[in-house]
């Protein structure tokens, strides 16, 4: 397929093999992120040899001008076992001159049950005022216009149909908010892109199953990421969903993409 044709294709969402239906592709994905719950985050720590960490620290760090407001409301989707939440959270509390100011209200959202009680008994070991709720990311139980910032490291390539996603984001975005999403984008053309590929179709699937115990979980993985739009064409939908001011930063030699946009 060319370059062209690829920019220019439909993009619905996730499509696990074998599935073509929407909602039985986001059954099979949930599945998966039962089983692996477990070892979630030994896994994340592994497989990306902890550059994970750096990267939700980065992203939290992007919005602190949100976070550091006192009555912000800031929505974590796919959160699984909850990194990204309390990093939101970590960088609004340093904006607090007491910890008993009031400050920005944090919540995680995941359809895997298993990964929001991980997520709870981090918060209730951390301190965290973090609020976790189980909610399908195209489907969420918020008003409209009811939160300032809604982000997203590493799920979003996992909803069933990413344009009904963005909608559903821009729909509880007041005015003004913002959306950050950090994906793997398209690996083709970045500098290290063989050598990630390699990795992601190689090496990942068989330390991923030795440690989950779901090969077709890490042998997923890397066919998300193969078929997650490219950096163009996910600013391209962004703008199609009504966002405005996309900017895409690219880390960790172009491996993974920070998009950023406003919703007017």
């Amino acid at each position: 397929m060319s370059r062209a044709t690829e920019e220019t294709r439909p993009v619905p969402g996730t499509q696990p093999d074998g599935i073509s239906d929407e909602a039985e592709a986001a059954r099979r994905v949930r599945e998966m992120f039962t089983r692996i719950a477990p070892r979630y985050d030994l896994l994340n720590r592994v497989i990306s040899f902890r550059t994970d960490v750096i990267w939700r620290r980065r992203v939290a760090a992007r919005f602190h001008d949100i976070l550091q407001r006192p009555d912000a409301r800031v929505l974590d989707l796919c959160c699984g076992t909850g990194d990204l939440a309390f990093a939101l959270e970590r960088s609004a509390r340093r904006s607090r001159a007491v910890d008993s100011e009031p400050g920005a209200q944090i919540y995680g959202a995941d359809f895997a049950h298993p990964m929001l009680v991980l997520a709870r008994k981090k918060a209730e070991a951390m301190g965290s005022d973090a609020a976790f709720i189980e909610a399908d990311a195209m489907r969420l139980p918020l008003a409209d216009a009811s939160v300032d910032l809604v982000t997203s490291a590493f799920g979003f390539r996992n909803l069933a149909n990413y344009a009904r996603g963005l909608e559903e984001i821009h729909r509880v975005l007041r005015p003004g908010g913002e959306v950050g999403i950090l994906e793997f984008p398209d690996l083709r053309g970045v500098a290290l892109g063989g050598l990630y590929r390699f990795y992601f179709r190689r090496i990942l699937p068989a330390i991923g199953g030795a440690i989950s115990g779901s090969r077709e979980a890490y042998r997923y993985l890397p066919e998300s990421v193969d078929r997650f739009p490219s950096s163009e064409r996910m600013g391209a939908l962004l703008q199609e969903s009504g966002f405005k001011g996309v900017t895409i930063e690219r880390w960790t030699f172009g491996v993974v993409s920070l998009f950023r946009a406003l919703k007017p």
